[in-house]
């Protein structure tokens, strides 16, 4: 058999080969590892490249690169080879055969291992042919012509089967993302010869906590950001330089506030230029824009393993890996499908050696423990028959720094307690008993709360473990803390605020954030000497009663019935905001403290509630009210926040 006949593409400018570099690297794909030349001759010298255009069922071609071991590169291990695909919208460059990435695979493993690699242009991005779609929906019954990415993935599996010499015939397929989204919609109604999957920090449900809106509320800064570089191609076409976005400012708090709602935000600065960021802000409500991206009702007839990785500190999209685990494990039990979660930011597993995060150290290279004992050997064992599967649930405890492997995901032994809020800020599993009890703040749409305590220009990944004690000195911040722990308090599995409020508005939002409070004589990073008044550089990094988030979310209370069908608020009235954040799997250890934070802003992390029921992308200057907002403790309507707590060992 013989390569099959295929189309060079002509070289194109050595910039635009370092942008498209980039947006792979952002995206997880075949660049996603920082290397040097050794590695990139590496990959040319074992490696020989092909170019397809693979028709489709319809009719459309989707650019294809093909990258196959050369004969006796790799002795003792002359093939077959299994596939390794990845499907991706941030471009599969460089593009022609003489043009080489840095690194191949998931990781250096793959590369070194003995495998096929396939990147692919989804469908109307960039060399591919065809229209691209937001999250492409799932079509459950397909016509002889209908096409998704189901469908995309199983005839591109038929012609690599049928076009490339010397395979194994078995597939395997990851990606981090927007690429882990593709990935789990890859696998659905699978293919025979796709035997194992991994989709990575996957978008499963971008209103219902990934990307988009978390709570109801629009995720700001990381939207705009996004779609100001993320915009919609005219396919086929290669990448081509672009000029980044110019905020004016470092400080994007002063640029989002200046800019006022989200229309003018879309009016002044992106002037109907994306209609994708137009998408996201006008469909502000769970309707069927929406309900059709939901990947999660769709996970059926997933024949193949699955390797769900997903970060306990991801900012983009946290929640996917969860539902997509959920979802796949409930629609296919016989399926072998495991969870893993480590401490991790987007896409963190695959680079760097996941030590530490911001402030807060592991005590472990975490990333590089996966890439070599759980990524590689769940390929390599459904690829290639080597090795073992892997557990239901392999996760790091955070806190203890520890890997653990479970049977199930939480943890059967988890049981669920609250964690409730009492008078004078204390917190405990304890439900109060007084006949009265209620907290208050002013929440000022003009001045809302920060999200981190510094000037940033983006959204730094480290946030999600940063020091709280900024916000907690905040009077529109209401802090509520247990007392010193005596012994570990470990929890696992999803966390649920159940919040008895009133508002003098008839909207507001409520973001609850789950916090580790470390001993005041907790010893800083490499301490050398006793503090003094001489600073003179950068200030001493202080740990004693760091205030470490663990746990964020926001919740608009318009959304606390129906995600479909906003409801106002009456104001003065007591009412239920209940919601589920994330999981986590975190140990407050003896000595700590923990602590809850609720506010009514995260600015710019997410746009500004006006506190006036309305059409938030539109609301006028006016509308933007101060309200005061109460949160109740007391006998007949309790405060907290439930979580599953393991057992003492």
């Amino acid at each position: 058999m013989t390569i099959a006949s295929k189309k060079a593409l002509p070289l194109w400018s050595r910039f635009a080969l370092a942008l498209v570099a980039l947006f792979v690297f952002t995206a997880g794909g075949a660049g996603a590892q920082t290397t040097d030349a050794p590695q990139e001759n590496f990959v040319k010298s074992h490696y020989t490249k092909y170019e397809f255009r693979i028709p489709m069922r319809d009719g459309k071609k989707l650019f294809t690169a093909v990258y196959v071991p050369k004969a006796s590169a790799f002795p003792g291990d002359a093939g077959p080879y299994p596939f390794m695909m990845d499907r991706t919208p941030y471009s599969v460059g460089p593009y022609g055969e003489d043009q080489y990435p840095h690194n191949l695979g998931p990781s250096d493993e793959f590369e070194k291992g003995g495998y096929i690699f396939v990147y692919q242009d989804v469908r109307g991005r960039w060399m591919s042919e065809g229209e691209f779609k937001e999250m492409t929906p799932h079509i459950d019954d397909k016509g002889p012509k209908d096409t998704d990415n189901a469908s995309d993935t199983h005839d591109t599996i038929d012609f690599l089967l049928k076009n490339i010499p010397n395979n194994n015939g078995k597939v395997g397929i990851w990606g981090i993302s927007y690429p882990g989204f593709y990935t789990s919609a890859s696998m659905i109604d699978s293919h025979p010869a796709l035997v194992a999957a991994s989709p990575q920090a996957p978008m499963t449900d971008l209103f219902k906590g990934d990307d988009a809106y978390h709570g109801g509320a629009f995720m700001l800064s990381a939207n705009f950001g996004f779609y100001a570089f993320f915009s919609p191609g005219h396919n086929p076409e290669m990448p081509h330089p672009t000029v980044g976005f110019d905020f004016g400012t470092p400080d994007m708090y002063r640029f989002y506030l200046n800019a006022g709602s989200l229309e003018n935000l879309e009016k002044q600065y992106l002037k109907g230029s994306n209609w994708l960021f137009v998408d996201q802000m006008k469909h502000d409500t769970y309707d069927s824009y929406w309900e059709a991206r939901n990947l999660a009702p769709h996970m059926k007839n997933v024949k193949c393993a699955v390797l769900v990785v997903g970060g306990w500190y991801d900012a983009e999209d946290l929640s996917g890996p969860y539902k997509t685990f959920y979802s796949t494990s409930k629609l296919n039990p016989e399926t072998p499908t495991t969870l893993v979660e480590g401490p991790w930011v987007h896409g963190g597993w695959a680079r760097g050696d996941g030590s530490h995060l911001g402030d807060v150290q592991f005590n472990a290279k975490t990333s590089e423990y996966f890439r070599a004992n759980i990524q590689f050997p769940f390929f390599e064992h459904y690829l290639k028959g080597k090795g073992a599967a892997q557990p239901k649930a392999v996760v790091f405890e955070t806190g203890t720094n520890v890997w653990r492997s479970f049977d199930s995901w939480p943890p059967k032994v988890a049981a669920k307690k609250t964690l409730y809020f009492h008078a004078g800020g204390k917190l405990s599993f304890e439900p109060p008993t007084e006949a009265s009890g209620v907290d208050s703040y002013v929440s000022d749409p003009a001045r809302p709360v920060p999200f981190v305590g510094y000037t940033t220009d983006t959204v730094p990944q480290r946030y999600m473990v940063d020091d709280q004690r900024f916000a907690s000195y905040r009077p529109d911040v209401l802090v509520y803390e247990s007392e010193i722990l005596t012994e570990d308090v470990t929890i696992a599995g999803p966390i649920a605020p159940k919040l008895k409020v009133a508002s003098s508005g008839t909207d507001s939002d409520f973001d609850v954030k789950l916090i580790d409070v470390y001993p005041e004589n907790y010893p800083n990073p490499e301490e050398t000497g006793r503090p003094n008044k001489r600073i003179l550089d950068t200030p001493p990094l202080q740990m004693g009663g760091y205030q470490q988030l663990l746990r964020g979310e926001p919740m608009r209370a318009k959304f606390r019935s129906s995600w479909e069908k906003p409801e106002a608020l009456t104001p003065g009235k007591m009412t239920d905001v209940d919601f589920d954040m994330p999981d986590l799997f975190h140990t407050f250890r003896a000595g700590h403290r923990i602590m809850v934070q609720v506010q009514s802003s995260w600015f710019p992390l997410t746009d500004r509630n006006p506190q006036t029921f309305t059409d938030i992308p539109s609301a006028k200057p006016e509308q933007f009210v101060k309200a005061t907002e109460q949160v109740f403790h007391q006998k007949d309507a309790a405060s907290g926040v439930e979580v599953l707590v393991m057992p003492a060992p």
